[in-house]
């Protein structure tokens, strides 16, 4: 229950935050994340960032198995987890509870 009042509090905080900075944001994400990688030292960042989200897909895709559920269900967390990195892992967290909750 406290991981999915966390997972929840933190995704809601998070998106607000992404939103916000897309809405002010002077480039595209597509530009942002090309100049990010043209340094060694934000590339350093950028790589182990995915480096996690990849370890957090492999988790997620790994739990969705155990649970027996059908693989094409992981999708869209995933999707997001390329595109957002955090966002898809959090939301699997705060879903995956609802999840259990309703289970008797």
């Amino acid at each position: 229950m406290g991981l999915r009042i966390c997972a929840l509090a933190v995704l809601v905080l998070f998106s607000l935050y992404t939103g916000w900075t897309l809405l002010i944001a002077e480039q595209s994400l597509l530009a942002f994340g090309s100049a990010l990688l043209a340094r060694p030292d934000t590339a350093q960042v950028v790589i182990d960032l995915y480096l996690m989200a990849g370890l957090a897909g492999c988790w997620m895709v790994r739990d969705n198995r155990m649970r027996g559920r059908a693989g094409i269900a992981v999708l869209p967390y995933l999707m997001l987890t390329v595109m957002f990195v955090s966002l898809g892992p959090l939301l699997y967290l705060v879903t995956r509870g609802v999840a259990e909750g309703r289970q008797p």
